[in-house]
């Protein structure tokens, strides 16, 4: 590792293959098609999945929020968090193992074109080993010239997510669009370059913090001391299933730690030590001596699923996900206000009638092909009339206009009466609260 004082150690974990590597390999496979598909797939003439900062929009199955609707984000955000303390009280650093996009980016693209281009573990190490010759020159160069191409590939695709994927690989996005692509670029090259493990080791907070997540009911990778002590090679620990120290569950590893020595910070839950001592034990006629376990299940107890923590993260997440979904059934497709005219209160007109103006804005959230129309009524001014009384969008525009709330003069009454602008439109109806001046003295 690099350490605070001292240099950089380099991991060469060997390649490994077993049943949980290829469950890896499918849960790697559906993360890229949501960064690398969603964003060109479209619902509703929208991408299926568009984060649009600059217009405070966001795209997602065919709804569209926009600012108000942070209630939506807000729910978001608890939803992750609780997710995450949920799932890592029951399964450990399953993010880190499975769907950290610096464990997938690695596993999936940096690690295979290191095999292809500088072979194996051994062979890597031993050219690094011998110096700067001119075949570990050229490998390294191809290796890293790849590694950028890649860089600037995940680059992009990240930012599709909130520039637009057509109109950023066109060449049709706003600058800044494509200076978070080089930026983007940049970082992914330094961590596949340089930094890999040091992330998860110095930077990650999530190993720092784990442990308050964690409890001995949570899932770790732990190797099984009673069954594998003491290690020895040869026939005899063998035949007891005993650890024969062929340190394959070191090499695999990616943090380069040996899962031997018990629970390590480092360790990311990827389960390939697991696979290794699988593919050494079970030619043996044995059990796996690393495998997913628990600090109960090691000191003899049984494991519980169900416990306080894990009660109380299931019903927030089941109350979160209840509410969002009865947010989203009845959420209005549009959003309207209403506010008056500065530095007005109320206008006698020639006709003897009062006029109050208001500035009405409309906002179509429906992203649908059409235009919409929004009838405009009153609720609690049952003399008043109303100038205008529809307003006409295109999808996802928004209006301003002018309200003007006329009523007698001699109706008489308090100063000011309180009404409310009803706006209807094809998803429901909104009512904003207002206020009437009616031009009368105060008694």
């Amino acid at each position: 590792m690099l350490g605070f004082s001292g240099s950089r150690e380099w991991v060469y974990p060997q390649s490994i293959d077993g049943s949980f590597m290829r469950l890896r390999r499918w849960t790697f496979a559906g993360l890229h098609a949501l960064l690398l598909i969603a964003p060109w797939i479209t619902v509703g003439g929208h991408p299926l999945l568009l984060i649009d900062i600059p217009a405070r929009r966001v795209f997602l199955a065919g709804l569209v929020f926009t600012a108000a609707d942070t209630i939506f984000l807000a729910l978001l955000l608890f939803f992750l968090a609780f997710a995450l303390f949920f799932f890592t009280s029951i399964f450990g650093r399953i993010w880190c193992g499975y769907a950290c996009p610096q464990t997938v980016f690695l596993e999936t693209w940096i690690r295979p074109v290191e095999l292809w281009i500088e072979g194996d573990r051994v062979t890597r190490k031993r050219r690094d080993a011998g110096g700067w010759t001119f075949d570990r020159v050229w490998r390294k160069a191809a290796k890293w010239t790849v590694f950028l191409a890649v860089s600037a590939f995940l680059a992009m695709a990240m930012v599709s997510l909130f520039a637009g994927a057509r109109e950023l690989w066109t060449g049709q996005a706003g600058p800044s669009a494509y200076a978070f692509v080089a930026i983007f670029t940049g970082v992914w090259y330094l961590d596949f370059v340089w930094f890999r493990e040091q992330f998860c080791n110095y930077l990650c907070p999530y190993a720092r913090f784990q442990s308050a997540l964690t409890d001995a009911e949570s899932l770790l990778v732990s190797y099984d001391v009673p069954r594998g002590e003491p290690r020895e090679k040869g026939r005899a620990a063998a035949l007891d299933g005993r650890c024969i120290a062929c340190s394959k569950c070191v090499v695999v590893c990616p943090q380069g730690i040996d899962i031997r020595d018990g629970f390590q910070l480092e360790c990311i839950q990827c389960a390939r030590c697991i696979d290794a001592c699988t593919s050494v034990m079970e030619p043996l006629g044995h059990e796996t001596l690393v495998r997913y376990s628990s600090l109960a299940a090691d000191e003899g107890r049984e494991r519980r699923v169900l416990r306080p923590r894990t009660v109380i993260y299931g019903g927030l997440l089941t109350t979160l996900a209840a509410a969002a979904v009865v947010l989203v059934l009845g959420r209005i497709p549009f959003e309207a206000t209403v506010n008056r005219v500065p530095g007005t209160l109320f206008t006698m007109d020639a006709d003897g009638f009062v006029r109050n103006t208001y500035m009405l804005k409309i906002t179509d959230k429906d992203g649908g092909p059409d235009q919409h129309t929004f009838e405009v009524t009153l609720d609690g001014l049952p003399e008043a009339e109303l100038v205008r009384q529809s307003v006409v969008l295109p999808s996802l525009g928004t209006r301003t206009i002018p309200l003007v709330v006329r009523m007698p003069a001699d109706v008489g009454g308090d100063r000011t009466r309180s009404f409310d602008v009803i706006v209807s439109g094809d998803g429901g109806e909104i009512r904003v609260p207002a206020t009437f001046n009616t031009g009368a003295s105060s008694p």
